[in-house]
């Protein structure tokens, strides 16, 4: 049985985390998620240098906070049976409990915890009203890494942006510079550049004297390939999910030109410029490039825009237009504005 709470606000108004001495944050998912969250990882520590911090992630993200020197203990919630870590989450003695998930399983992790918790407000009926009826009123609201340190009342981020912290014996596949590095996945179709857009902008780099690199996980590897093989000269490294290896190839780009995905986020945290491509979401959401020079590229002409707050399997108009109008030739001018 799930076990639900609300959150409990301290008399003052405010969370006095001088008096917190292990402090459990949950946010299982997703890549950039997880990777939103890391300001408030380190503001929290950096003010309050003897709370302990402990994170509890899905498995197959952990290496976004492996080696994060700010992290007291990295929990992961697996598929199958967890009842080990459930009954290490119960033996622990918490102080507080930030819920950043804010979903039935998070709740019963959270409920497991004799503390007070907070829980981030996803702000669901903005997002619905958004899509569905074009009322926004997320157009004033802050960053999401702002909107979770909102969760602890009166805690303010410091004026950071995102940051992964690699291991020094991950080294770079790429030799020599002046890479570009295209991104071209995303979970879901509107949220995606077409392919032949980003062959023909890749060869308009390689043209202007670039060289274009193809990063991904595993499944991002087929377009890759694809896109890959008509790009002149380009490096195909997609393939594997190993987030800190994408990120250390990252480093060494002049730019990474991606999707409103996970791996923008993750060029945002190695402080690498980002050229996004905006199609059914948009900026209020609260997504966008976190502190990071970067130039958002959307069709604000359109009326159906956002038509979802997470993507869709296909345009529900039938157009596309929200992509599809964004020409690589408007790519390339806004790549060579940024540059």
């Amino acid at each position: 049985m799930f076990q639900l709470y609300i959150s409990q606000p301290f008399s003052s108004g405010t969370v006095d985390l001088s008096k917190v001495n292990r402090l459990l944050i949950i946010r299982l998912s997703s890549l950039g998620d997880i990777l939103l969250t890391l300001p408030l990882i380190r503001s929290i520590k950096k003010q309050y240098h003897d709370i302990k911090i402990d994170f509890l992630a899905r498995e197959e993200y952990k290496d976004t906070l492996l080696y994060n020197p700010y992290i007291n203990e990295l929990l992961t919630f697996k598929h199958g049976d967890n009842s080990v870590l459930f009954n290490r989450i119960k033996e622990k003695q918490y102080g507080l409990v930030l819920d950043l998930q804010n979903n039935l399983r998070s709740a019963r992790i959270a409920g497991m915890v004799s503390a007070p918790k907070y829980k981030f407000i996803k702000r669901r009926v903005d997002k619905i009203l958004l899509v569905n009826f074009k009322i926004d009123r997320l157009k004033s609201a802050p960053p999401v890494p702002v909107r979770y340190a909102e969760t602890l009342p009166g805690f303010k981020l410091d004026n950071n942006g995102l940051e992964l912290f690699i291991p020094e014996e991950k080294t770079s596949r790429l030799k020599g510079d002046n890479y570009i590095a295209l991104c071209p996945g995303s979970r879901h179709f509107t949220k995606m550049w077409p392919e032949e857009y980003f062959v023909k902008l890749g060869n308009m780099l390689v043209s202007n004297g670039y060289r274009v690199i193809l990063l991904g996980g595993s499944s991002d590897r087929e377009a890759c390939g694809r896109i890959s093989r008509a790009v002149t000269a380009s490096v195909d490294l997609s393939g594997d999910n190993d987030l800190l290896q994408i990120a250390t190839d990252m480093k060494e780009c002049r730019l990474v030109i991606c999707n409103d995905s996970g791996l923008m986020h993750a060029a945002c945290a190695v402080n690498i410029p980002v050229v996004v491509f905006f199609g059914s979401t948009v900026s209020p959401f609260g997504f966008a490039p976190y502190k990071n020079k970067n130039l958002i590229l959307e069709n604000n002409s359109l009326t159906c825009r956002p038509c979802s707050h997470i993507g869709r399997g296909k345009c529900p108009r039938k157009h596309f237009r929200c992509m599809l109008d964004i020409t690589p030739e408007i790519a390339l001018n806004g790549i060579k504005s940024l540059l």
